[in-house]
């Protein structure tokens, strides 16, 4: 790999450039909401310890998931490339193969190119194997094949089946005699909102070492015992907590500790967790040689937890309008905190307009490599915007995914345009269920929006949406009839967007 190294003082003349790499710890959050933290304006959780990431690095207010649904946003996190590129809208399960090519590059292998051990610990979700998992037998390629020296966690998501643990290519404690069989009851803990457990089971000894209240501590001890181990090289750890993803189950010391009910008890726990690293980070005497970005896969979800926390007087995405899968903002606008002594301002905040899709460009960047041809092709480097205060935005447009494929959106500068009606996510109109959202959802948390009345979308409602952030960030007003001119010049640049991804170079070369 070509080496950067000599340019970063041209590129970044506020960052200082350290001959000993940085580490790089990524903490990714699941289905936190931009209103879930103390710092960003929760009132019923109390977030300490991610609080003191804020107060000693930087809070970004403008930050957001490439998608509002959990598989696409993670794909564009590794990858840096838009998520529909891929036709990738919704979330993948148990029978779907790896999504991204082991020819690609991603954060993990372009980490290892730079000289850094790797690990991925938690939740996966992006598939494995070659067209589909083999659970009995090794479940390869899988996040080894695609950049990460040592992966340990949950295979696909903790709401859906299989709840056990992957380590590297294997089901832990999954043994001959005793298979996954398909179509089979699951011998696992039964919580609100867990679902397929009839869809596979067997595997008796393996689903036992899965315990749900206990998965945010043994992702932890994984996580910080890796980073306990790591002394001779610098280390990239992507730590991707299933907090606060439904089903709700934080360990039994967190329940009943804040006003919001199991949905708030599990934000504890998740800032527990980040407290874990921190003070590991602390101990190894490396954090001031850390760089820590924490963030979320995309907004709060309206679903069972979300409601009950919403009735306790929780606003899981704040003022925003929409949640999880919606294209309107509460579906992917998100917390966004970094934290770098001495490279990043403390308690510094910042509007710059950035998306998770840029990490691999900013890792790039830091570490002096250089992204291949036709990689990482909507990544844009963030390092000016964490360690500096650029004058100019470092980007002033972003492709934005709800669940729908109708509802990609994309924002330029102020504005936002949304290609259909409505938020593009879950709809269903009954209170109470898994999948409350859409319109009802609207009218029943008592936001405003022009197209909306009673719960429903307006029979003379524009076709699309355009709403004005600087004045309107929380998308009362649709201005699509207002602005034309507007609307025309942003379905042209969205329509730009929509190319398929290139084909990885098909002589790359192998990494040991």
């Amino acid at each position: 790999m070509k080496k950067l190294l000599p340019f970063l003082s041209l590129l970044l003349p506020t960052f200082a450039y350290s001959a000993d790499k940085p580490n790089v710890v990524l903490i990714f959050a699941d289905d936190l909401g931009y209103g879930d933290l103390s710092c960003y304006g929760a009132t019923k959780v109390k977030t300490p310890n991610i609080d003191r990431l804020a107060k000693e690095g930087r809070r970004f207010t403008d930050a957001h998931s490439a998608s509002a649904v959990c598989t696409p946003s993670r794909y564009a996190l590794l990858t840096g490339e838009y998520p529909h590129r891929k036709n990738l809208y919704v979330p993948v399960f148990l029978r779907t193969g790896l999504l991204i090519s082991p020819k690609q590059q991603t954060i993990g292998t372009l980490m290892q190119d730079a000289g850094y051990a790797t690990a991925c610990i938690g939740k996966w979700h992006l598939g494995f194997g070659k067209g589909r998992p083999n659970w009995n037998g090794e479940l390869k390629p899988g996040p080894l094949e695609v950049g990460f020296d040592y992966y340990f966690g949950v295979p696909v998501v903790n709401s859906h089946p299989p709840f056990v643990y992957v380590e590297n290519h294997k089901v832990v404690g999954l043994v001959p005699e005793d298979p996954f069989v398909f179509n089979k009851k699951a011998k696992t803990r039964v919580f609100q909102e867990k679902m397929g457990i009839n869809q596979i089971g067997g595997a008796d000894a393996a689903h036992a070492l899965y315990d749900d209240e206990l998965v945010g501590t043994k992702l932890t001890e994984k996580a910080t015992g890796w980073i306990k181990k790591q002394a001779k090289k610098p280390f990239f750890l992507y730590l991707a907590t299933t907090n606060i993803h439904h089903p709700f189950t934080p360990h039994p010391r967190f329940k009943g500790t804040s006003e919001c009910g199991r949905y708030g008890d599990y934000v504890h726990e998740l800032d527990w967790i980040v407290g874990e690293v921190m003070k590991t980070l602390d101990e190894q005497g490396v954090a001031d040689n850390t760089l820590v970005i924490f963030t979320s896969d995309n907004g709060g979800m309206f679903n069972q937890g979300g409601q009950a926390a919403w009735a306790d007087g929780h606003t899981l995405n704040g003022q925003l309008l929409g949640f999880k899968f919606d294209a309107w903002e509460g579906g992917h606008r998100v917390p966004f905190i970094a934290r770098w002594p001495k490279n990043i301002p403390a308690g510094s905040k910042s509007s710059q307009l950035i998306c998770n899709v840029d990490l691999i460009a900013t890792l790039a960047t830091l570490t002096g490599e250089e992204l291949e041809a036709g990689q990482g092709r909507d990544s844009v480097n963030l390092l000016p915007a964490l360690t500096g205060d650029p004058s100019a935005p470092v980007r002033d447009q972003v492709v934005l995914a709800a669940r729908q494929s109708t509802h990609l959106a994309i924002r330029q500068g102020r504005w936002m345009y949304i290609g259909a009606r409505g938020g593009g996510g879950f709809t269903s109109a009954r209170r109470g269920e898994h999948a409350f959202g859409g319109p009802s959802a609207i009218t029943f948390t008592k936001r405003e929006n022009s197209d909306i009345a009673n719960g429903k979308i307006k029979k003379d409602a524009p076709p699309g949406q355009l709403y004005d952030l600087e004045k309107d960030l929380y998308q009362t007003t649709n201005l699509y009839r207002k602005h034309p001119e507007v609307v025309k010049g942003m379905k042209a640049l969205l329509a730009k967007y929509k190319g398929p991804s290139p084909k990885p170079r098909p002589g790359k070369k192998k990494r040991p």
